[in-house]
This record gives C-alpha cells, sequence and structure tokens, in this order.
C-alpha cells in the first residue's frame, strides 16, 4: 500500500543534498580525476550511479510506503492460546483502545500524533521522510559510498572547484557520521528485536523489574540470528531489496513465549 505525498522541507533538502553529491561526484571529481570518456571514468560513474539509484529507490519507497496501518476491523482474540501475550494499557489493566481511531491496538502498535493513525510495530516518527517507520516501511536500507582513488595530486587552481569541495566536505562528513551512528543503533535494535519505542520503554520494565528482584527479559527477543531474519527474512540474497512479504499482516508477532500460557504484558 501506497500514501500520498504533501510538500515537507526536510525532503526537499535531504533530494537536494543527493542531487548535489551525485552531481559533483560525477561530473566534477570523477571527470576531473579520470575524465569521464575514459574506461577509468565510465566505470566509476556507472557503479556510481548504480549505489545512488539504489538509495534513491530506497529513500522513495521509504517516504511512499504505508508504514502499515491497524486494520478498523482488529479485534484481539484474549481467547486464542496460539497469543500468548497481550498487551494492556499500564493503569487499569484494560486491552489497549486508542480513543483517537476508535479501535483495539494489537501488540507493538502505536498512534502517530502526526500521521493521525496507529501504525504496526511502530518505531519512530521520521522528519527526514516525511513518514513514520513501522512494520511495512522498516526494511529500508541506506548505503552511500564515496572513493577517491586520485591517480595525480595536481594543483586545483580553480576556485569554483575549490568551492564544490569544500562544500561536498561539509555535507558528506556529518552525513557519513550520523548515518553510521544510526545504522549501528539500528543493527542493535534489529539483534535486540525491538523499536525505538520498545527501547525507551524496557529501560524502565528492567528497572521495575529489579525493584521486585526479578530479571527483565524483552518478550519478542528470539535470538540474534531469528531476530535479524525476523526484520530482514530468512533470504539472505534479499536482505538488501526493500521487500515486506515475509513480514506477515503485523497483528501477531512471535515471542520468547510461544506455546505457554497467554500471559498479558503492560503497555
Amino acid at each position: 500500500m501506497t500514501r500520498g505525498f504533501s510538500f515537507s522541507l526536510p525532503v526537499m533538502v535531504v533530494v537536494s543534498a543527493i542531487a548535489f553529491v551525485y552531481f559533483c561526484t560525477v561530473f566534477v571529481f570523477t571527470d576531473r580525476w579520470f575524465g569521464l570518456m575514459t574506461s577509468p571514468g565510465i566505470m566509476n560513474a556507472v557503479a556510481y550511479t548504480a549505489v545512488s539509484v539504489m538509495c534513491v529507490l530506497n529513500y522513495v519507497f521509504a517516504i511512499f510506503m504505508d508504514p502499515g496501518r491497524v486494520p478498523s476491523t482488529f479485534l484481539p482474540d484474549i481467547e486464542d492460546s496460539k497469543v500468548p501475550i497481550h498487551e494492556i494499557k499500564r493503569k487499569g489493566g484494560d486491552l489497549r483502545y486508542c480513543q483517537k481511531c476508535s479501535h483495539f491496538k494489537p501488540p507493538r502498535a502505536h498512534h502517530c500524533r502526526v500521521c493521525k493513525i496507529c501504525v504496526l510495530r511502530m518505531d519512530h516518527h521520521c522528519t527526514w521522510i516525511n513518514n513514520c517507520v513501522g512494520h511495512a516501511n522498516y526494511k529500508v536500507l541506506l548505503v552511500g559510498s564515496l572513493t577517491n582513488d586520485s591517480q595525480n595530486d595536481k594543483q586545483q587552481s580553480a576556485d569554483s572547484f575549490r568551492i564544490l569541495y569544500v562544500i561536498s566536505g561539509l555535507l558528506l562528513v556529518p552525513l557519513s557520521m550520523a548515518l553510521s551512528g544510526l545504522l549501528g543503533w539500528h543493527i542493535y535494535l534489529i539483534l535486540q528485536n525491538k523499536t525505538t519505542i520498545e527501547y525507551h520503554e524496557g529501560v524502565r520494565a528492567t528497572w521495575l523489574e529489579e525493584r521486585a528482584g526479578n530479571a527483565y527479559k524483552h518478550p519478542y527477543d528470539l535470538g540474534a540470528y531469528d531476530n535479524l531474519t525476523t526484520v530482514l527474512g530468512s533470504n539472505i540474497i534479499c536482505w538488501i531489496c526493500p521487500t515486506s512479504k515475509h513480514i506477515g499482516n503485523g497483528l501477531r508477532f512471535r515471542t520468547a513465549y510461544d506455546g505457554l500460557p497467554v500471559t498479558s504484558t503492560s503497555k
């Protein structure tokens, strides 16, 4: 399912930055280092273009793909023995219900105040894609590459090219650092089978369990490999593809308590 697109300044900034870096890398840097009409130049331009196209496609998917919304007809079946966990409200002990959307919320779903919908396995709302990151669009990989293998160290004489080098550096260095940190953070979350929201909820839950003398275990933690395949799929070849056929309907998730009596967790 796709969603409509409304104007977003952060998205325009990202698109402009991608276009600027691509233009400079291919038509300025590669041309000056190798020459676009030479074999090394063509190979570098084609390789960089392929990576850039993959990045842009993933970014477009992240923007337009519906994050996964809770069906209006969803009703929790508390008598279903195949569902070992039912999330309940912290106060009152009732099943989680969204007053704004007027329906029950399945496990790991949360209401987004920006998108104004309940999102399945919601991670967070991302300003830079003007969309929620949730069950249906979480598997999006951002890949960037910048190779500098200049074969000569000729003095750059044109001020315009010096300015392009400086601007590109000012864009790429902080972006590379930020995206590397974000990638590392989400690799950690994937290996724990947590969303960003569940991580922060888990900090409080751990503190409460430790006060009670118990050890807290994230109910959806199936082990590193199973956690990885739950998000990316069992076929390693498809890990880099922005597909979501393997993820199910988002209303029920495997837990560490599958096969055990039905219990409840507070949310």
